[in-house]
């Protein structure tokens, strides 16, 4: 992995990795350097068996504050489309869905737009009960393409998400929480806690069986509920440590 980042931060102590967004004098707006280097440091932490959990999150106060509105003057935004980022960005949000190391959003502040749908891209999210979040794609003249339209009906309903979308307002953390957008929001001083306890526990199970739940959940985002039952039931994975765990029974 390389130690020469400008816009992240990685850490790694076994078995978690936490990539820090790193723009804080930005809020952590999203650029395509930053896109390109959460992207090569995944595939890198994917790769290290010793990583079972990485942590997605930013530094200071916010998550991201969205895409830099400075980047997408620079490449345009005809029809609502940024461009080069959407690509980068694209491969990112597929790239979190696909691995089979687990990755969780600390949202430890602000949350918008393109941080936003990100966030909702990972496994879990994990946040401030005072975090500031939004889909403001409306309030810019913009429309998603990283996979809002999608993933936010999926995890709030569709009457919520078109709320969300068309007004582009603002929530916190907590009513993220409340709607199942997010698994928890907890007291901000409370958020680094809450962060290592879940990804302990899921460190603690078996790496082969929550990959192979990863790839079954995402199976269910794609399939009618009869394609997604046969493809639990006839895909095969290579779990190593089941005959070890379960003979702990014994």
């Amino acid at each position: 992995m390389t130690d020469s980042y400008t816009a992240i931060k990685v850490a790694v102590t076994a078995p978690t990795a936490t990539v820090t967004l790193h723009r804080p004098e930005a809020l952590n707006a999203i650029t395509p350097t930053m896109l390109r280097e959460v992207n090569d440091a995944l595939a890198a932490l994917e790769a290290d068996p010793s990583v079972r959990v990485v942590v997605l999150t930013g530094e200071g106060r916010a998550f991201s504050a969205g895409v830099d509105l400075k980047a997408i003057a620079a490449a345009g935004a005809k029809g609502g489309d940024i461009g080069d980022l959407n690509g980068i960005a694209r491969e990112l949000t597929a790239r979190i869905a696909t691995m089979r190391t687990v990755v969780i959003a600390k949202v430890n502040g602000f949350c918008f737009t393109g941080a936003l749908e990100i966030a909702i891209a990972c496994d879990i999210v994990v946040a401030a009960e005072e975090a500031k979040c939004g889909d403001t794609h409306t309030k810019w003249g913009l429309r998603p393409t990283w996979g809002m339209s999608q993933r936010l009906p999926m995890l709030v309903g569709l009457a919520r998400a078109r709320e969300l979308s068309y007004t582009a307002r603002t929530f916190t953390g907590a009513d993220a929480a409340s709607w199942g957008l997010f698994a928890y929001a907890v007291p901000a001083a409370e958020l680094d806690a809450k962060v290592a306890e879940v990804a302990d526990a899921i460190a603690a199970n078996s790496g082969d069986s929550v990959a192979a739940y990863k790839d079954l959940y995402f199976a269910a985002e794609r399939f009618t509920l009869p394609e997604g039952l046969n493809y639990e039931y006839s895909t095969r994975y290579e779990i190593n440590d089941a005959n070890n765990r379960v003979n702990t029974f014994k």
